[in-house]
């Protein structure tokens, strides 16, 4: 697996609203509404995770989780990370703030 070039990742961006480009990775902050909903969407995009076998770096303080998505085997963005952003998104829909 190659990383995406720079013109593959900003047009893949433009299909994730919040999601931006810091680095080698993409990243975004989600707010929900409480601690309950935050651990809810950590809990089920770690499912997803797992299933695509690629694991985020993320953060949580009690509504807000920090996203950070990046592929070190190839020291850059591949379609793993938009793949699992993309689901995380999907999960997020009627939830994030």
């Amino acid at each position: 697996m190659s990383s995406l070039s720079n013109q593959q990742v900003d047009l893949q961006l433009e299909e994730l609203p919040g999601w931006q480009r810091d680095g080698n990775a993409i990243v975004k902050t989600y707010h929900f509404s409480d601690f309950v909903e935050a651990m809810s969407f950590m809990n089920q995009a770690a499912f997803h995770a797992e299933a695509l076998e690629h694991h985020p770096e993320w953060s949580n303080a009690y509504n807000v989780v920090e996203v950070r998505l990046t592929t070190g085997d190839t020291g850059g963005i591949t379609s793993h990370d938009v793949r699992l952003a993309k689901r995380m998104e999907h999960i997020v829909q009627p939830k994030c703030l």
